[in-house]
Protein backbone atom coordinates (compact mmCIF):
# COMPACT_ATOMS: atom_id res chain seq x y z
CA UNK A 1 0.00 0.00 0.00
CA UNK A 2 1.78 3.22 -1.17
CA UNK A 3 0.98 5.91 0.78
CA UNK A 4 1.74 9.93 -0.06
CA UNK A 5 1.82 13.16 1.94
CA UNK A 6 1.70 16.52 0.63
CA UNK A 7 4.96 18.04 0.39
CA UNK A 8 5.31 21.18 2.71
CA UNK A 9 8.01 23.13 -0.25
CA UNK A 10 7.82 22.72 -3.65
CA UNK A 11 8.89 19.35 -5.51
CA UNK A 12 11.09 21.00 -7.87
CA UNK A 13 13.00 23.67 -5.49
CA UNK A 14 13.97 26.85 -6.47
CA UNK A 15 17.48 28.24 -6.40
CA UNK A 16 18.65 29.30 -2.34
CA UNK A 17 22.07 30.40 -1.10
CA UNK A 18 21.06 29.76 2.11
CA UNK A 19 20.60 26.28 2.38
CA UNK A 20 21.25 22.71 0.74
CA UNK A 21 20.31 22.02 -2.60
CA UNK A 22 19.83 18.48 -4.96
CA UNK A 23 19.53 19.22 -8.61
CA UNK A 24 19.31 15.92 -10.38
CA UNK A 25 21.04 14.23 -8.51
CA UNK A 26 22.15 10.52 -9.50
CA UNK A 27 23.88 8.27 -7.08
CA UNK A 28 24.77 5.03 -8.19
CA UNK A 29 26.78 2.35 -6.38
CA UNK A 30 27.89 -0.85 -7.70
CA UNK A 31 24.73 -2.29 -9.62
CA UNK A 32 22.26 -0.39 -7.23
CA UNK A 33 21.12 2.62 -8.44
CA UNK A 34 21.23 4.42 -5.00
CA UNK A 35 19.09 7.65 -6.28
CA UNK A 36 18.02 9.25 -9.82
CA UNK A 37 17.65 12.61 -10.44
CA UNK A 38 16.74 13.64 -6.85
CA UNK A 39 15.30 17.18 -6.16
CA UNK A 40 15.88 18.92 -2.82
CA UNK A 41 16.13 22.13 -1.42
CA UNK A 42 16.97 21.88 2.33
CA UNK A 43 17.05 24.88 4.20
CA UNK A 44 14.95 24.24 7.25
CA UNK A 45 16.90 24.08 10.59
CA UNK A 46 15.79 20.90 11.84
CA UNK A 47 15.46 18.07 9.02
CA UNK A 48 14.37 14.51 9.94
CA UNK A 49 14.87 11.52 7.79
CA UNK A 50 13.01 8.72 8.08
CA UNK A 51 12.38 5.46 6.12
CA UNK A 52 13.16 1.66 5.96
CA UNK A 53 17.13 0.33 5.87
CA UNK A 54 18.23 1.03 2.32
CA UNK A 55 15.81 3.75 1.44
CA UNK A 56 18.99 6.15 1.04
CA UNK A 57 19.14 8.15 4.28
CA UNK A 58 22.51 6.99 4.74
CA UNK A 59 23.88 8.00 1.24
CA UNK A 60 22.19 11.61 1.00
CA UNK A 61 23.78 12.58 4.73
CA UNK A 62 27.50 11.13 2.61
CA UNK A 63 26.72 13.22 -0.38
CA UNK A 64 26.06 16.58 1.49
CA UNK A 65 28.61 15.75 3.68
CA UNK A 66 31.17 15.80 1.04
CA UNK A 67 32.17 12.24 1.13
CA UNK A 68 30.10 10.28 -1.43
CA UNK A 69 29.53 13.27 -4.71
CA UNK A 70 26.89 11.91 -7.16
CA UNK A 71 28.14 10.67 -10.58
CA UNK A 72 25.04 12.94 -11.91
CA UNK A 73 23.73 16.46 -10.96
CA UNK A 74 25.46 18.72 -8.20
CA UNK A 75 24.94 19.27 -4.33
CA UNK A 76 25.44 22.68 -3.30
CA UNK A 77 25.46 24.47 -0.19
CA UNK A 78 24.87 28.79 0.47
CA UNK A 79 25.36 28.35 -3.86
CA UNK A 80 28.50 26.79 -3.60
CA UNK A 81 29.16 23.27 -4.95
CA UNK A 82 30.21 20.51 -2.80
CA UNK A 83 33.29 18.34 -4.11
CA UNK A 84 34.96 17.00 -0.91
CA UNK A 85 34.53 16.80 3.07
CA UNK A 86 34.52 20.32 4.84
CA UNK A 87 34.93 21.70 8.53
CA UNK A 88 31.83 23.42 7.90
CA UNK A 89 29.94 20.23 7.84
CA UNK A 90 30.09 17.96 10.12
CA UNK A 91 28.82 14.04 10.16
CA UNK A 92 28.11 11.95 12.96
CA UNK A 93 28.79 7.78 11.72
CA UNK A 94 26.26 5.45 12.63
CA UNK A 95 28.61 3.58 14.43
CA UNK A 96 31.08 5.38 16.75
CA UNK A 97 33.42 2.60 16.43
CA UNK A 98 33.94 4.68 12.33
CA UNK A 99 34.19 7.80 14.18
CA UNK A 100 36.67 7.32 17.40
CA UNK A 101 40.52 7.65 16.51
CA UNK A 102 42.00 8.16 19.91
CA UNK A 103 42.20 5.82 22.87
CA UNK A 104 40.81 7.73 25.42
CA UNK A 105 37.56 9.95 25.75
CA UNK A 106 39.48 13.01 26.75
CA UNK A 107 41.93 12.66 23.60
CA UNK A 108 39.15 12.55 21.63
CA UNK A 109 37.49 15.12 22.43
CA UNK A 110 40.84 17.43 21.88
CA UNK A 111 41.13 16.84 18.68
CA UNK A 112 38.07 18.54 17.76
CA UNK A 113 38.56 21.26 20.49
CA UNK A 114 41.77 22.12 18.37
CA UNK A 115 39.85 21.74 15.18
CA UNK A 116 37.46 24.92 16.32
CA UNK A 117 39.88 26.96 18.32
CA UNK A 118 43.30 26.10 16.82
CA UNK A 119 45.35 25.67 19.76
CA UNK A 120 47.73 23.19 21.03
CA UNK A 121 46.63 20.31 22.69
CA UNK A 122 47.77 21.37 26.21
CA UNK A 123 44.91 23.88 25.86
CA UNK A 124 42.44 21.66 23.62
CA UNK A 125 42.67 19.29 27.10
CA UNK A 126 42.20 22.11 29.27
CA UNK A 127 39.08 23.34 27.48
CA UNK A 128 37.94 19.67 27.45
CA UNK A 129 38.18 19.03 31.08
CA UNK A 130 36.37 22.36 31.48
CA UNK A 131 33.31 21.49 28.98
CA UNK A 132 33.16 17.87 30.62
CA UNK A 133 32.81 19.74 33.89
CA UNK A 134 30.15 21.98 33.08
CA UNK A 135 28.07 18.91 31.20
CA UNK A 136 28.50 16.93 34.65
CA UNK A 137 30.82 14.56 33.02
CA UNK A 138 34.07 15.39 34.69
CA UNK A 139 35.03 12.10 35.13
CA UNK A 140 34.77 10.84 31.54
CA UNK A 141 38.14 12.65 30.60
CA UNK A 142 40.35 9.76 31.71
CA UNK A 143 38.17 7.06 30.22
CA UNK A 144 39.09 4.50 27.73
CA UNK A 145 37.01 4.23 24.97
CA UNK A 146 37.25 0.50 24.67
CA UNK A 147 36.05 0.54 28.15
CA UNK A 148 32.68 2.47 27.17
CA UNK A 149 29.44 1.46 25.99
CA UNK A 150 27.75 1.50 22.72
CA UNK A 151 25.42 4.52 23.84
CA UNK A 152 28.62 5.88 25.46
CA UNK A 153 30.91 5.60 22.46
CA UNK A 154 28.06 7.70 20.52
CA UNK A 155 27.28 10.07 23.41
CA UNK A 156 31.28 10.75 23.11
CA UNK A 157 30.86 11.58 19.18
CA UNK A 158 28.14 13.98 19.66
CA UNK A 159 30.25 15.84 22.31
CA UNK A 160 32.97 15.94 19.77
CA UNK A 161 30.91 17.44 17.13
CA UNK A 162 29.52 19.88 19.39
CA UNK A 163 33.07 20.86 20.15
CA UNK A 164 34.60 21.06 16.27
CA UNK A 165 31.83 23.63 16.35
CA UNK A 166 30.48 22.97 12.60
CA UNK A 167 27.75 25.15 11.08
CA UNK A 168 25.79 22.05 9.69
CA UNK A 169 25.74 19.25 11.80
CA UNK A 170 24.51 15.23 10.15
CA UNK A 171 23.28 13.03 12.40
CA UNK A 172 22.78 9.43 11.00
CA UNK A 173 21.53 7.24 13.49
CA UNK A 174 22.07 9.47 16.50
CA UNK A 175 19.92 8.10 19.08
CA UNK A 176 20.21 4.24 18.12
CA UNK A 177 22.77 2.57 20.90
CA UNK A 178 20.98 5.93 23.72
CA UNK A 179 18.88 4.95 26.52
CA UNK A 180 15.80 6.55 26.96
CA UNK A 181 17.62 9.29 29.24
CA UNK A 182 20.26 9.83 26.90
CA UNK A 183 17.41 10.36 23.98
CA UNK A 184 15.81 12.78 25.79
CA UNK A 185 19.18 14.78 26.51
CA UNK A 186 20.05 14.47 23.17
CA UNK A 187 17.56 16.19 21.86
CA UNK A 188 17.34 19.07 24.23
CA UNK A 189 20.52 19.18 23.39
CA UNK A 190 19.77 19.48 18.92
CA UNK A 191 17.41 22.08 20.10
CA UNK A 192 19.40 24.18 21.45
CA UNK A 193 22.19 23.75 19.55
CA UNK A 194 21.36 26.82 17.17
CA UNK A 195 22.71 25.29 13.97
CA UNK A 196 20.88 23.40 11.09
CA UNK A 197 20.61 19.78 11.87
CA UNK A 198 19.83 16.69 9.89
CA UNK A 199 19.14 13.70 11.54
CA UNK A 200 18.55 9.82 10.03
CA UNK A 201 16.28 7.91 12.91
CA UNK A 202 14.18 4.58 13.20
CA UNK A 203 13.14 6.49 16.27
CA UNK A 204 10.13 8.66 15.46
CA UNK A 205 9.40 10.57 18.87
CA UNK A 206 12.67 13.00 18.27
CA UNK A 207 11.91 14.18 14.89
CA UNK A 208 7.66 14.08 15.27
CA UNK A 209 7.65 17.98 16.63
CA UNK A 210 10.28 18.72 13.76
CA UNK A 211 8.92 21.03 10.93
CA UNK A 212 10.24 19.12 8.17
CA UNK A 213 10.68 15.14 8.01
CA UNK A 214 11.48 13.61 4.36
CA UNK A 215 10.18 9.96 4.07
CA UNK A 216 12.57 8.21 1.48
CA UNK A 217 11.57 5.18 -0.04
CA UNK A 218 14.18 3.10 -2.50
CA UNK A 219 15.90 6.32 -3.32
CA UNK A 220 12.70 8.70 -3.80
CA UNK A 221 10.72 11.10 -1.73
CA UNK A 222 7.73 9.21 -0.59
CA UNK A 223 6.46 12.34 1.83
CA UNK A 224 7.75 15.43 2.72
CA UNK A 225 6.34 17.72 5.08
CA UNK A 226 5.99 18.39 8.94
CA UNK A 227 6.92 15.66 11.14
CA UNK A 228 3.88 14.88 12.18
CA UNK A 229 2.65 14.19 9.29
CA UNK A 230 5.14 12.36 8.08
CA UNK A 231 5.70 10.34 10.57
CA UNK A 232 2.23 9.12 10.76
CA UNK A 233 1.60 7.84 7.02
CA UNK A 234 5.06 6.44 7.17
CA UNK A 235 3.43 4.17 10.42
CA UNK A 236 0.14 3.45 8.87
CA UNK A 237 2.51 2.54 5.67
CA UNK A 238 4.03 0.09 7.82
CA UNK A 239 1.06 -1.19 9.54
CA UNK A 240 -0.43 -1.91 6.57
CA UNK A 241 2.45 -3.87 5.04
CA UNK A 242 2.78 -5.82 8.15
CA UNK A 243 -0.51 -6.99 8.10
CA UNK A 244 -0.75 -7.67 4.77
CA UNK A 245 2.18 -9.84 4.98
CA UNK A 246 0.49 -12.13 7.71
Amino acid sequence: MKQEVSAAVPSVPSPSPQGWRLAQVGLRRGATQVFDRLELQLDEPRIGLIGRNGAGKTSLLRMLAGLEPPQHGQVSWQGQAVHAPSRQVGLMFQNPDDQIIFPTVEEELALSWQSAHGTDRRAAKAGVRQFLQARGLADWAPRAVAALSQGQRQWVCWLAMLLAEPRVLLLDEPYASLDLPGQARLADDITACGRQVLVSTHVLGPVRDYPRVIWLHEGRVRGDGPGREVCAAYEAAVAAEVAHAR
